[in-house]
């Protein structure tokens, strides 16, 4: 029988894969790409069809091939898989290190590249050879062999380390809970959120309401359980994971993954002859260097920090005064902040929620899709699922043909890691005449439906449903043939936010909204008084938030600078002296569960969405200007930005999409740190 993993041209086989199968399809997949070298090497051709064109196709079997292990890895984790995946990731990062390093195979292509006949070729497929031949210098080919070989020993234990740091903030995740028997510790707890507690419980044959660490959870007991002591134990829980503090204190500790990955990055980076990680990762980004990130930083720091002082300050008095709080803690904030909208703006999450259950959101979802692009979405019953919550649509254009494929996975449950993301499943690539469809995961961590309720969603999920929409659409809309250059991959990383960013502040429309809600028990639309109220409160602790953020960027940012290897810890504190107007207590390990910089593409990047948001606030703005939901708007982003992939710079992309450099006042006023005049119905 045919390994079902090494069919990467159809959509994965997810009802017969199972973990046996992952590596053996490693090995016949690393073995036909090892042949597929070892001939362009022998007769080094100098045409593009015979150096290149078999070469990309090897390289998007193997990513195709390992784009569904790692989604399983991903959303449906057993210890036979997490075995498996170990054993074929560093068996793939040994293959890709060898190839990477093979200078025959570099000498090849580049004296291809410099042939009459190449010049003479589409840009896609040039900036794709340029690419490749970029990545092999930052794979060390110029290096000696010694050198080659600890670069590439150090990639291989880096991915290791990267993947053990994820499992364990998911194994710390799954690893806590707090069986409440008594309600009353639940007061203020919507009856929604309860029932995904009793639910919770129910699953694992107890009685009461089981608190876990998934994100619904632990967002319902922090921003509503007026328990304090409640909400201190589970701060407390979420705070520590995976580090040397809490209940669970050294068991799966991330501190020494953290300081091995921080000594690696450094070493791998000289080696290439960088002076740290942050000149190695901003190679292949917008920024110019670490220098011009952390001006930028600053000085939106300093814009910030008033707002943000007289957030807290706000919310102090106000919880001193209302709450009888005379001393706000951390696991307060939230809590605090629900009250003190609730008081400001008389904006109630809970009553929120009630308007928007799952299913009425994605058919406004649907909508909004069409009305921008033209897209339409059917759901297929013939496409093989890892689990019942996820579903496949085909997205169809305006003549009826299939342009791409969409796997959506909305829920939380157990073995699912937390937050949301978007992956690639299969990428655009053309075969002869035959053009292979983009395919992608959309993976959310929404509240479950119980027995009792339906799954309703926050405003703040409405937004990140968008955000990875925008994600998505920027994989399926390519028209890019050459998989290393299509969609998001090899995009710049400091500008993928763009689209993300961008399609989120479609929930801040009026009409948007409103078709995008529907009350659980009514049908009744979201009421435009809620709206008002909603778009009053939009920029509520704003400063709080966008400073919280320059946090993150910048201790992510000085941690791989700091060449004498600092303990996190201590990096943090610094940031926080020069940026917090909110300290954590001294047990807090936010390092120890910060995936995006240790077991995620944000290393030395995490700055990622606030430089992107630059350009996002002002393509949404060109939006605003055509009034909205603009369908001729909607086709020059597919034109101009979605489609183009890594086929020119973002930010050539950005100026064709815009028709100037973006105006970095428009993120100001999305924050509302400025005044701007003029404003359209929607933006507050």
């Amino acid at each position: 029988m045919t390994n079902p993993l090494l069919d990467t041209t159809a959509l994965p086989h997810f009802d017969v894969i199972t973990p046996d199968h992952i590596v053996p399809a490693i090995d016949q997949a690393i073995a036909s790409h090892a042949a597929v070298v070892a001939r362009i090497t022998r007769t080094r051709p100098t045409d593009f069809a015979n150096a290149w064109a078999p070469l990309e196709q090897a390289d998007a079997v193997l990513d195709s091939l390992w784009s569904t292990v790692s989604h399983l890895k991903g959303v449906a984790d057993t210890v036979a898989l997490r075995t498996a995946h170990a054993i074929g990731e560093e068996k793939l990062v040994q293959n890709e290190m060898k190839v990477r390093q093979d200078r025959a195979l570099y000498e090849v292509l580049l004296a291809m590249s410099e042939t009459p006949d190449f010049a003479a070729l589409p840009d896609a497929d040039q900036v794709a050879v340029r690419q490749a031949l970029r990545d092999f210098t930052l794979a060390g080919v110029a290096l000696d062999s010694a050198a080659g070989g600890r670069f590439a020993a150090i990639s291989v234990e880096l991915s290791a380390l990267s993947t053990a740091f994820g499992a364990a903030v998911l194994d710390a995740t799954e690893a806590w809970s707090e069986l409440v028997i008594d309600e009353q510790r639940l007061c203020g707890v919507s009856a929604t959120d309860k029932a995904m507690f009793r639910s919770a419980a129910q699953a694992r044959d107890l009685n009461g309401w089981l608190v876990t660490l998934q994100q619904p959870s632990v967002a319902a007991i922090l921003a509503f359980a007026e328990d304090r002591d409640l909400r201190a134990r589970v701060y407390r829980a979420v705070g520590t994971r995976a580090s040397d503090q809490g209940l669970e204190a050294g068991r799966f500790d991330n501190s020494q993954r953290i300081a091995r990955i921080l000594s690696l990055r450094h070493e791998a980076a000289q080696l290439l002859g960088f002076s740290d990680p942050v000149a190695h990762s901003l190679a292949t980004k917008m920024a110019s260097g670490g220098g011009e990130v952390l001006a930028f930083l600053r000085d939106l720091a300093a814009r910030a920090r008033p707002a943000a002082e007289q957030d807290l300050a706000d919310l102090e008095a106000f919880a001193a005064q209302t709450l009888g709080i005379d001393k706000l803690q951390p696991w307060d904030i939230a809590f605090a902040s629900e009250r003190l909208r609730q008081s400001r703006f008389s904006v109630d999450e809970n009553e929120v929620r009630a308007y928007f259950p799952i299913d009425r959101v994605m058919s406004g979802w649907r909508d909004l899709l069409g009305a921008l692009f033209g897209v339409r979405l059917k759901a297929r019953d013939d496409v093989a699922l890892y689990h019942p919550d996820a579903g496949y649509f085909d997205l169809i254009d305006e003549n009826g043909a299939v342009f791409a494929g969409l796997y959506l996975d909305l829920h939380v449950r157990d073995g699912k890691r937390g937050g949301a993301w978007m992956a690639p499943a299969r990428p655009r690539r053309r075969d002869g005449e035959t053009v292979n469809l983009p395919v992608a995961y959309m993976v959310c961590n929404f509240a479950p439906k119980s027995a009792d309720a339906p799954a309703l969603l926050s405003h703040s999920d409405v937004l990140t449903l968008l955000h990875e929409t925008g994600h998505c659409l920027h994989h399926l809309f390519t028209r890019v043939d050459r998989p290393s250059i299509g969609g998001i991959t090899g995009f710049e990383w400091d500008a993928v936010e763009l689209p993300s960013q961008l399609m989120e502040d479609f929930a801040w429309d009026r009409d948007v909204l409103t078709r995008m809600s529907g009350h659980h028990e009514t049908g009744e639309p979201l009421p435009a008084d809620l709206f008002d109220r909603m778009l009053k409160a939009r920029h509520f602790q704003s400063g709080l938030f966008i400073l919280r953020q320059i946090e993150f960027a910048l201790f992510d940012l000085l941690l791989h600078l700091d060449p004498t290897g600092q303990e996190p810890m201590a990096v943090l504190n610094a940031v926080r002296d020069e940026m917090a107007v909110v300290r954590p207590p001294e047990w807090h390990r936010f390092p120890h569960s910060f995936s995006h910089i240790f077991a995620g593409g944000y290393a030395a990047g995490y700055y990622s969405y606030l430089w992107a948001e630059v350009l996002a606030a002002d393509g949404f703005a060109r939006f605003a200007e055509a009034g909205l939901v603009d369908r001729s708007t909607g086709d020059l982003l597919r034109e101009e930005v979605l489609s183009r992939g890594a086929t020119r710079p973002a930010a050539d992309s950005f100026r064709a999409f815009r028709g100037r450099d973006p105006d970095p006042q428009a993120m100001l006023a999305r924050r509302g740190l400025v005044a701007v005049a003029g404003r359209v119905q929607g933006l507050a």
